[in-house]
């Protein structure tokens, strides 16, 4: 038996909860799988995951185990890096995933620069704004903006969303201006509201401004879980989208959209780097960590708040390649 590829092989069923998953993620078949994690409790003697039909879950040694095993791989990993020439051109596979707005319209033009930096790292990129099992999954990192809810992750923030009301031309010629953040609760309006994927519910609107805050949940004739879906309602004339500065500058600049309550601001959303705790900082994460939050730090959409282009405005060289990166 081969130590080494069978600990890998338990480390990753206990990350993915199955053999089924943690074969996939693998490259390997199931029965493989089965049989090297057999032979690992054979060798020490003591039985490291109970199994059922549809789950598996760790014993008590095998949770000790899988803790010993995790750092082990990780000195392992770190100690080959920096015996190659991977600790200066740092080399492997990523499994990225990010939400759509920023895959779409950030990280993917962008990409030609880091591949040009590091060209033997190859990237796995999930676009969804779906949650997604970073250990379940095996993925290396996710970027998505609002608040953390599991502190057990590891996160690393580079910057912030911020929200803003639009509404295409043909919407306001239908319906009208709103004026005040209540006025999208009365009957002539209409919202495209964002629903959670968890469990349905609908965010509301929320405004500030001179300290005062305000939440309006408004009437909506179409709901959305994506945000590039909701910004082609918005542009479609469904009705008023929320949206981000970065997504809908170009849109403000070319009238196919119009920003609406610009006297009140709407949130920020924070943006983070997550990614497990138990998963080792390899030089080729960090380098893409790092390299992500250089991205966001240099775009200037990211950091714009109320302060857009108007409608039909020539933006500097600068800014239209931020808009190129930005979203």
């Amino acid at each position: 038996m081969d130590k080494l590829t069978a600990m890998q092989a338990f480390v990753r069923v206990v990350e993915a909860g199955t053999f089924t998953k943690a074969a996939d993620t693998l490259g390997m078949p199931k029965p493989t799988v089965t049989r090297l994690v057999q032979s690992l409790e054979q060798q020490l003697q003591t039985l490291l995951l109970n199994r059922t039909t549809r789950r598996v879950t760790v014993t008590a040694d095998g949770a000790a185990y899988y803790d010993r095993a995790v750092r082990l791989l990780g000195e392992i990993d770190e100690l080959e890096s920096s015996m190659s020439r991977a600790k200066v051109s740092p080399k492997g596979r990523l499994r990225i995933d990010v939400g759509s707005s920023v895959g779409t319209l950030l990280l993917i033009p962008a990409l030609p620069d880091f591949h040009a930096r590091y060209p033997d790292i190859q990237i796995d990129l999930g676009v969804s704004d779906r949650p997604v099992d970073l250990l379940g999954e095996n993925v290396d990192c996710v970027i998505r903006g609002g608040e953390l809810t599991d502190q057990s992750l590891v996160a690393r923030r580079i910057g912030e969303f911020h929200l803003i009301l639009a509404a295409a031309p043909s919407y306001i010629k239908r319906n009208g201006v709103p004026v005040h953040p209540t006025d999208l609760e009365d009957d002539k309006h209409r919202v495209v509201n964002y629903f959670s994927h968890r469990t349905g519910r609908m965010f509301p609107f929320v405004f500030h401004r001179d300290g005062e805050s305000i939440e309006v949940e408004g009437r909506h004739s179409l709901a959305i879980n994506d945000s590039s879906a909701g910004l082609a309602a918005g542009l479609a004339g469904l009705g008023i989208v929320r949206t981000t500065t970065f997504q809908a500058a170009p849109h403000f600049a070319s009238g196919a959209l119009q920003p609406l309550l610009l006297d009140w601001c709407g949130e920020s959303i924070p943006i983070h780097v997550v990614y497990p705790p138990n998963r080792h900082l390899s030089s080729k994460l960090r380098v893409f960590v790092d390299w992500v939050a250089e991205l966001f730090s240099r775009s200037d959409l990211i950091h714009r708040k109320c302060s857009l282009p108007k409608p039909g405005a020539t933006q500097p060289a600068e800014q239209d390649a931020a808009v190129a990166v930005a979203a």
